[in-house]
């Protein structure tokens, strides 16, 4: 199964009394008539039922293998984050021993991140202390920039790293 094939599945589980075709092939970023394919293949896969609604009218409804259609796709989406915030924790650890190690007792993480809750609780576990505020900016303060801000002028430099580097 596809990603636009359980994107449009999902779409009319979430709204199965309101979508139209063409609403869904907005959403889904379809043609119309691509969407009306992969509608039919849902159909014939046993994951869509379709409901007259009157002569001009159809709607469609997610059978139970549809459900578990859904399901399962979920919790394998859920398994994998799970498994990409563990590594990341890792990586992110690694980092934070070894500039404590180099005698940075501080950190200070610029611009806004989908991991710094990571960031903080590594810093508690470490007794490293989280900066938050520019006055408390020490020469032993090491600059983590977050994966979401990029900054033209910082020179990579002792006591500074971008974050998607731990990734790399």
């Amino acid at each position: 199964m596809n990603e636009k094939e359980i994107e449009i599945l999902t779409n009319i589980n979430k709204n199965p009394q309101t979508l139209s075709q063409r609403e869904l092939a907005r959403n889904s970023g379809l043609s119309l008539g691509m969407t009306n394919a992969v509608l039919k293949r849902l159909v014939q896969k046993g994951l869509l039922m379709v409901r007259k609604v009157n002569n001009r009218n159809i709607r469609y409804v997610v059978t139970p293998a549809g459900m578990e259609e859904i399901t399962r796709r979920s919790y394998r989406y859920f398994k994998r984050t799970l498994k990409n915030v563990a590594e990341y924790k890792d990586r992110i650890e690694q980092l934070l021993v070894q500039i404590k190690a180099d005698g940075y007792n501080g950190l200070v993480l610029v611009g806004s991140s989908d991991i710094d809750f990571i960031v903080e609780y590594l810093c508690i576990n470490l007794d490293l202390k989280l900066v938050k505020n520019d006055d408390e900016i020490t020469d032993r303060t090491f600059m983590l920039y977050a994966e979401s801000y990029i900054p033209d002028n910082v020179d990579k430099k002792e006591g500074v790293m971008f974050l998607q580097d731990v990734f790399v």
